[in-house]
């Protein structure tokens, strides 16, 4: 038998009031890839700001121009969406499919397989085949009439580098053979986890941490639509911090919102929202919500450590401020690493200390004692000290 006999089915046209079995739930969800409007107040700032559409997300502007391309032109491509967490492409790819179904058609066009779904041999083989291979006849809404760009269906597979190899390896010949009916849009973290003939099939958009200015622009927002009283320091140190994750962000921030209002005893009447007096938010509670050390503890211990030439003298005032504040070594050789970078000193000295301070964090990552590395690092950056002469 040809592939061409049994190419492609047909759905029946879908009412808006029908809804879909939970008997299938374990092998994946059919997302309207949006939220609950009454449910927006209690909602964490991570989905309740989540862009609706692509003019909202932030930064990754030539990605979007390109992806707007493909769009207007009806060309889209099998996408493959790579990068950091946090970085918008789960957001771009749900913007992605309201801007050509409307929000309304969501729920029959696009399959969205998350990694907390099952989706092993069996998933591909049955449901994913299943929705890709049927073509589905529905009324044209307001918004597709507009577009007309609702002939294809879309596939969304999040976190696509938790799939086994061997369901790669059967989506290969699915994506090829219903091409004509169906967009794959594979989401990962990491590319190289991926199966190349994946990749070959894919258009690749990679996904750089978020650019500071970009998400300054986000947590201004959130910042005054949620009243929330902090000082312009502390924002600067909070998408400092964030190292280009927006989640992170926005996490962080609603952490320290929280972290700022009163409790209120038990059997005391509710008080309304807008006159709750809440603290403002500093640099240092920033700090402490991350965990991060705080730059002028960081200072501390490299003044100390390049002025001072007793290497006990230097160990026990490090061991010292890990105790007071609480410190993990692994923060600290990060943070003392980007302040010497700063420093005017010879190449031999900076190469001494990035080399000897990036074996210390090695054994640190790989379970070592903090007690030994902790004298690690004096002596790295007092062997750097020596070469200055």
């Amino acid at each position: 038998m040809s592939d061409f006999e049994d190419e492609m089915d047909i759905d029946l046209p879908v009412s808006k009031d029908v809804t879909f079995s939970s008997s299938n739930a374990a092998k994946g969800k059919r997302s309207a890839a949006n939220l609950p409007v009454e449910a927006e107040d209690s909602l964490p700032w991570v989905e309740k700001y989540r862009p609706v559409s692509l003019d909202d997300v932030s930064g990754h502007q030539d990605i979007l121009a390109t992806i707007n391309k493909f769009v207007d032109s009806n060309r889209l491509p099998h996408l493959l969406l790579y990068g950091p967490p946090g970085t918008g492409k789960t957001s771009t790819i749900l913007a992605l499919a309201r801007r050509i179904y409307g929000a309304e058609n969501m729920r029959q066009m696009v399959l969205e397989l998350n990694a907390s779904d099952d989706r092993g041999i069996d998933v591909v083989r049955e449901q994913i085949k299943t929705f890709a291979s049927t073509k589905q006849i529905f009324s044209l809404g307001a918004s597709t009439s507009k577009t007309g760009l609702a002939g294809f269906k879309l596939i969304i597979l999040d976190e696509a580098d938790a799939m086994t190899s061997t369901a790669q390896m059967a989506l290969r010949r699915i994506m090829e053979k219903y091409t004509v009916n169906t967009r794959f849009c594979i989401i990962a973290n990491y590319s190289h986890k991926l199966s190349p003939a994946l990749l070959s099939r894919c258009t690749r958009f990679r996904f750089s941490p978020l650019k500071e200015r970009d998400i300054r622009v986000l947590v201004d927002k959130v910042i005054d639509e949620e009243h929330i009283k902090i000082k312009p320091e502390a924002a600067d140190a909070l998408v400092k911090l964030s190292k280009g994750d927006m989640r992170r962000a926005l996490n962080v921030l609603q952490a320290c919102h929280a972290s700022g209002t009163p409790l209120q005893p038990k059997d005391a009447p509710k008080i309304p929202e807008d006159q709750i007096v809440r603290e403002t938010i500093t640099v240092d509670t920033i700090y402490m919500c991350v965990a991060a050390p705080p730059p002028d503890i960081i200072k501390k211990i490299m003044n100390t450590l390049l002025s001072t030439s007793d290497v006990t003298a230097c160990l026990a005032a490090v061991n010292s401020v890990k105790v007071t504040q609480g410190l993990a070594l692994a923060d600290i050789i990060t943070a003392l690493s980007e302040e010497l970078v700063k420093l005017e000193v010879k190449p031999e000295v900076m190469i001494t200390w990035l080399d000897l301070l990036a074996q210390v964090e090695h054994r640190v990552a790989g379970g070592a004692s903090e007690v030994i590395q902790t004298g690690a690092v004096v002596g790295a950056v007092r062997n750097g000290v020596e070469l200055m002469g």
